[in-house]
């Protein structure tokens, strides 16, 4: 029996009903064998600031993500799009992690984005502003396919879980498509 694929999920959203971290939730349901999704959100990190990185160092739940992310094979971006970009709470994340070892921290890293958006054109420039970040950063990203939930809004339940046959049918061939990149490249 083979080891599992461990694919670290980020949300990029703080918000407690976030759609991202639904999606992440979903993605996480529809994985299938062979593949662990772990998932975590960006709370606790601050703002970057040089000088409370000189004085203190990282703060924990930065050194903390950082463990997480060169602990998996591959990581999914799960990104919000606000004023057709990235997040500021994630790009923010991303620089911290990136500050010291980036390139043992993101170096040649596997990496898939996706999102969820109650707009109609899902998360499409967001997506499209996260491949110069990735590119700089040195990682592979997949570009094997493309996941954009729009309305979100509407396949959000009360208990931020999507329930949709559709989306969980794109999310459980999209994860499979990403796997398979993972695996070629660790082989």
């Amino acid at each position: 029996m083979s080891t599992p694929i461990k694919l670290l999920g980020i949300s990029g959203s703080l918000r407690r009903q976030s759609f991202n971290t639904a999606l992440l939730r979903a993605a996480q349901s529809a994985a299938g064998a062979g593949v662990d999704l772990e998932i975590v959100t960006l709370h606790g990190i601050p703002l970057y600031d040089g000088d409370v990185e000189q004085q203190d160092g990282q703060p924990q739940a930065v050194t903390d993500l950082k463990a997480k992310i060169l602990a998996c094979d591959g990581l999914l971006l799960a990104t919000p799009e606000y004023n057709n970009g990235i997040p500021g709470v994630f790009k923010n994340a991303i620089d911290w992690l990136s500050r010291t070892d980036s390139a043992v921290v993101f170096g040649n890293r596997p990496v898939a984005v996706i999102g969820a958006s109650p707009g109609g054109f899902g998360t499409i420039l967001a997506q499209n502003a996260w491949l110069p970040v990735l590119r700089t950063l040195g990682t592979r990203h997949w570009a094997g396919g493309r996941l954009m939930v729009s309305r979100a809004h509407q396949l959000v339940d009360e208990n931020g879980m999507i329930h949709d046959e559709a989306t969980l049918k794109l999310l459980q061939g999209f994860l499979q498509g990403f796997a398979q990149f993972v695996q070629a490249k660790s082989d």
